[in-house]
């Protein structure tokens, strides 16, 4: 009996001299073998960390219309008044509603939103106190607790995507997620490029999935793939992004960044002469503490007097010196395209602009890195790139799915072979390497590992464990006994 008959085909009728012999497998390479098995064994691992950061993810991109629906009454006024009041007597309003505490920051409401004057209270830890008073009236609207002027709401939602309200250990599962996105995302694209220069597939079918592949997991891993390539690009972009504020490769990238002097450029606050005894100009007089003590509320209309003569428009930041004897910084703190991030420090006393950092001399990382992060959180496009999130995380949470979804598929259905899976690809892909490949490999490998630390922790994990499984397996493999030949003429 044929080997073709053992396995239910039909004998194959011979060939005849016309007929064009059939083409032979191509032999998996080792490299191909290698990073098919990385990606199956990180994509089973590592995709339940993906699935909370895309699920989180989503419901983060909510969060400016979550604002609007919870706080509207604190974030904007019922009625857009001709004139805005002088910021002093928005700030005295503040003051009188909150005694407590100094004042970090003021950001002064323009159009239908409120001024937000924001209180630091040591008891608050990393959070603040913001006061919502209306420009046009001086009224108080209302007090919420914000963390670097997140609302509430926002600030659970960022720490769920963060840290899922655990803290610092926390951190390290959208860490992990962002450290391995990108490895999934191009060993995907690896993968279905070398599958379809194989099979001879049209580059078509690189963008739209082979609806001619019938059911079963040839059909769904086209469906896995094809949405794989159109999310690349937002993978990777995710990826990056989130990696730079992370715990260890956030830290890896910020020492990057300084030995590179690519950071944002600090602004200098020092000045030359002790101020003397602030003017008395139009406006309250309130007095209110700020960082470096108790200052005159019409310091306030002076400064964001002197930052609107230097060009600094639209909404603006106003932070009061840490300390005493020390120049006010006013920041432009429009985060959307194009943005504006300028910066002037002024003399409180006498309101002349005493330094000045514009955006457009920034360091290429340091604007790339603001402008990442921003997109990242669904900030930098407005309502465009909330969708765009959406999508992403949308569209990675179906790849996942049909990832899990072709594992099962390819598991064995025969009564003496039956499992809850398919098997993972065969090892041996790092022993059939050329030793040039594995001297350039290791030490690539290696760097990245240290840039992200874990990443190299968890490929070191995998690594081990897969040496131990097989060893395992090659020892409980029953021995061939080789049977003896039988006697000539049985």
């Amino acid at each position: 009996m044929s080997l073709t008959e053992l396995s239910g085909g039909s004998t194959p009728e011979p060939a005849t001299a016309t007929e064009t012999p059939a083409r032979p497998a191509r032999r998996t390479s080792p490299f191909g073998a290698l990073l098919l098995r990385l990606h199956f064994y990180a994509g089973i691992l590592v995709a339940p960390f993906l699935v909370v950061a895309a699920l989180t993810g989503l419901a983060y991109t909510t969060t400016p219309q979550l604002d609007s629906i919870l706080y509207s009454d604190q974030l904007t006024v019922a009625q857009v008044g001709d004139r805005p009041l002088p910021l002093a007597d928005q700030v005295g309003a503040a003051r009188n509603a909150h005694p407590e505490g100094s004042i970090t920051t003021v950001q002064p409401g323009e159009g239908d939103r409120t001024t937000r004057v924001t209180f630091a209270l040591p008891a608050l830890g990393d959070k603040q106190h913001t006061v919502y008073v209306d420009p046009y009236t001086a009224q108080v609207q209302g007090q919420l607790t914000t963390w670097f002027g997140s609302t509430p709401a926002t600030t659970w939602l960022d720490d769920l995507h963060r840290n899922l309200h655990l803290g610092v250990v926390g951190r390290h599962y959208s860490e992990l997620a962002a450290s391995w996105l990108w490895v999934l995302a191009l060993g995907g694209v690896i993968l279905w490029w070398r599958r379809r220069s194989a099979s001879r597939a049209t580059a078509r079918h690189l963008l739209v999935p082979d609806l001619s592949a019938g059911k079963g997991v040839r059909r769904t891993r086209g469906w896995h793939a094809t949405t794989g390539i159109w999310l690349t690009v937002g993978l990777l972009f995710l990826s990056a992004t989130g990696l730079t504020w992370s715990r260890y490769a956030g830290a890896n990238f910020g020492a990057g960044l300084d030995a590179l002097s690519a950071r944002a450029p600090e602004i200098s606050t020092s000045l030359t002469t002790v101020p003397d005894e602030p003017a008395e100009t139009g406006g309250g007089h309130h007095e209110a503490s700020g960082a470096g003590g108790v200052v005159e509320s019409a310091a306030f209309d002076r400064v964001v007097a002197a930052a609107r003569t230097a060009g600094l428009d639209g909404p603006v930041e106003i932070a009061p010196a840490a300390e005493a004897g020390s120049a006010w910084t006013v920041t432009q703190v429009d985060n959307t395209w194009p943005v504006a991030k300028d910066r002037v420090a002024v003399d409180p006393a006498g309101g002349q602009v005493t330094a000045r950092s514009d955006f457009a001399d920034w360091p290429l990382l340091a604007k790339l890195s603001g402008l990442g992060i921003q997109a990242h959180m669904g900030i930098l496009f407005g309502p465009v790139n909330q969708i765009l999130l959406a999508a992403l995380a949308l569209g990675l949470l179906c790849v996942i799915v049909w990832g899990y979804r072709m594992w099962w598929q390819r598991r064995p259905t025969r009564a003496d072979r039956r499992a809850l899976a398919g098997t993972p690809p065969s090892r041996g892909g790092v022993r059939g390497m050329p030793v040039w490949v594995l001297l350039i490999g290791v030490p690539v490998t290696v760097a990245i590992g240290w840039a992200l630390p874990l990443f190299g922790i968890t490929l070191l994990a995998f690594l081990v464990i897969d040496v131990v499984v097989g060893a395992v397996s090659r020892r409980r493999r029953p021995a061939v006994v080789p049977t003896s030949p039988a006697p000539a003429g049985s």
